[in-house]
């Protein structure tokens, strides 16, 4: 009879995140660092490769993380990346009001060992330079919008220099998006993915390039896992006999944001989203309430899609 080895006990390890140092704890007593540069990473990886099952533990620091993140699951380290709210959340449950980088190492390497977060879902290089493009036509779509608000209270003068300005962010706009569709059109898997996404009507180009970028666990986890993932999923606040309405909290804000647009679309040209959207209607829901559940379907929906080649859609 043939029998396997237990996967061995994670050591877990904290690291804080600088823009120019990480500092690293494997246990209580000691804190090193590295410069967080390739020459820093390689050397944090070769230290880290001398534990039995190592686990960092780091928290999302806007875009920080990710070279030493991208570093540590190609040499197949095992990574959960946090929201600093929930360290902060138990610090404060534990205590623990000071704050350091080495503090916060060790911090992050006790949250690991008593909460045991999701480890974090590798992305290809394909995925990750279609994040970056995401994030730069998010960026250029900001700017447009202020500016046209400054075009309202502008004066003539200064009126000719905003209209430049929007002149050149359309355009950048513009390019930017023909750079996204010729990413995932380069890419096979990317190409396969966003086809098999929009198969689903009400899910446009837009909202397939955010889910390829921003949900690698897309295909990946169950539909209740992916909706709290996103924020789509609502959380009960009862206590005794007081019921609370239940909201829909924390998630991935761009990827919920794009959701929300698609959903509304959906609500008019998908016929069976359609019927949904109106049968909570028709049966007392808010108007918000009742996106949410259309928004919530159509996650459930393209999960499915992902994950099983073989799912067909109702006609």
């Amino acid at each position: 009879m043939e029998t396997t080895n237990p996967q061995p006990e994670a050591t877990y390890v904290g690291l804080d995140i600088a823009k120019d140092r990480l500092d690293y704890t494997v246990g209580d007593d000691r804190v090193d660092h590295v410069p967080h540069t390739a020459a820093g990473h390689a050397r944090l990886v070769q230290v880290l490769l001398q534990l039995t099952h190592p686990r960092v533990v780091c928290e999302a620091t806007g875009g920080y993380e990710r070279a030493i993140v991208a570093a540590l699951l190609q040499a197949k380290i095992e990574v959960c990346v946090v929201n600093p709210g929930r360290v902060r959340a138990f610090a404060q449950a534990a205590g623990l009001l000071a704050k350091t980088d080495r503090l916060d190492a060790k911090l992050l390497r006790r949250f690991g060992q008593q909460v045991q977060p999701r480890l974090h879902v590798p992305m290809d290089a394909a995925a990750v330079a279609l994040r970056e493009l995401l994030d730069y036509r998010r960026q250029v779509s900001d700017q447009l919008v202020a500016v046209r608000g400054r075009l309202e209270l502008a004066g003539p003068l200064l009126r000719e220099r905003l209209n430049g300005q929007v002149t050149f962010l359309k355009n950048e706009l513009s390019e930017t998006d023909r750079l996204i569709a010729e990413q995932i059109e380069r890419d096979e898997t990317l190409r396969g993915k966003a086809a098999r996404l929009r198969q689903l009507k009400g899910a446009g180009p837009v909202l397939a390039a955010t889910l390829l970028a921003y949900l690698p666990e897309l295909g990946q986890i169950d539909d209740p896992q992916l909706s709290a993932l996103v924020g789509v999923a609502p959380f009960a606040r009862d206590s005794g006999r007081n019921h609370r309405p239940r909201h829909v909290r924390g998630g991935r804000a761009v990827v919920r944001q794009v959701l929300y647009m698609a959903a509304l679309a959906a609500t008019t040209h998908n016929r069976i989203l359609g019927a949904t959207y109106q049968r909570l209607i028709a049966a007392g829901k808010l108007h918000k309430v009742a996106l949410v559940a259309v928004m919530r379907k159509m996650l459930h929906v393209l999960n499915r899609l992902i994950a099983d080649p073989h799912f067909v859609l109702a006609q």
